[in-house]
């Protein structure tokens, strides 16, 4: 087992990626400002460091004695970043190489970094992307991620840091905060359980490629440290759903008639991403699958929702 430490821990992939892999038997510290109540991850074996990922003596303490880092935090999501580039290119981009210098001053024998699926290819028209697929990222959010990307090729190359970047589609499930301004299925079920209406982008033909958060990080968790053949894998569910497909089966969930209301697209959402997920698969054990079905998984994060809502007080208009 190996000392891991996770950037980003008490946030919606991170949370339950230290949950994996405090399960696996790993030395997990948990590195994140904890700015909500309390830790998001369940694992009671696990250390927390409360430090600014903007702050670079906190990443060098942090640091300090670990052996495989998982870089789980951004500082922007699709939207803010689509709304402020430079503020991407000014805190997620510059801290991340800074934080990639750190590594390679502590010594550390491999970062984790999730990338994108979504975003990274832009709308090229394919049925399915493969890594060796041409990059095209319409969106500032993409164009940050593949950007480190790069640089993690950069600092394997200058200074032999091992990398691994996750080309991550769409996660969804209980944790995903709705008020962020990503991921449909959160932000639909909360507008549900809230009795407003739903927000659709377009005529509900965009394809996503959807995966439950669990089955991200029970597979992240299972490769950490074994020895891989590539540097980028894909890591989604392999099939695609359009909007209106996932809002029917939101609907049969929920057991509720919700009104959507049609927005305009923007422009850099792209029209269909269906990963190709092959060459994981191929250096996978079988048991990681079959992976969770699209339904149950809006179950549970449906059920979580409820219960968020009913713990909560609202004003009364």
């Amino acid at each position: 087992m190996s000392k891991c430490l996770v950037i980003g821990a008490n946030g919606f992939l991170g949370s339950h990626l230290v949950d994996a892999l405090a399960d696996l038997g790993h030395e997990v510290t948990a590195f994140d400002r904890f700015s909500s109540q309390g830790s998001q991850y369940t694992s009671e074996n696990v250390r927390p460091y409360v430090g600014d990922f903007l702050n670079t003596s906190d990443l060098a303490e942090a640091l300090r004695g670990q052996e495989l880092v998982f870089h789980f935090l951004s500082t922007t999501n699709p939207a803010t970043a689509d709304s402020e580039p430079t503020l991407d290119i000014r805190t997620n981009i510059s801290q991340s190489v800074e934080f990639f210098k750190l590594c390679v001053d502590q010594g550390i024998q491999k970062i984790y970094f999730a990338s994108t699926g979504g975003a990274i290819y832009g709308d090229q028209g394919l049925p399915k992307y493969g890594e060796m697929d041409l990059t095209l990222p319409v969106s500032p959010y993409g164009i940050g991620k593949l950007t480190l990307e790069n640089y993690l090729r950069y600092f394997r190359t200058k200074h032999g840091l091992e990398s691994v970047s996750l080309r991550i589609s769409n996660p969804y499930g209980p944790r995903q905060h709705p008020h962020r301004k990503q991921g449909l299925i959160p932000i639909a079920l909360r507008q549900i359980a809230l009795d407003q209406p739903v927000i659709r982008y377009g005529a509900g033909t965009m394809t996503r490629d959807y995966i439950y958060v669990k089955d991200v990080s029970r597979i992240i968790a299972g490769i950490a440290g074994m020895p891989l053949n590539h540097q980028t894998y894909n890591l989604g569910s392999a099939r695609g759903y359009t909007v209106t497909e996932v809002l029917d089966t939101i609907k049969e969930v929920t057991g509720r008639d919700f009104e959507v209301r049609e927005l305009q697209r923007p422009p850099t959402f792209v029209e269909s991403v269906i990963l190709d997920t092959s060459r994981l698969e191929a250096e996978l054990p079988q048991e990681v699958f079959p992976l969770s079905r699209l339904r149950d998984g809006i179950a549970a994060t449906w059920e979580e929702q409820l219960r968020s809502v009913e713990n909560t007080e609202y004003p009364v208009s």
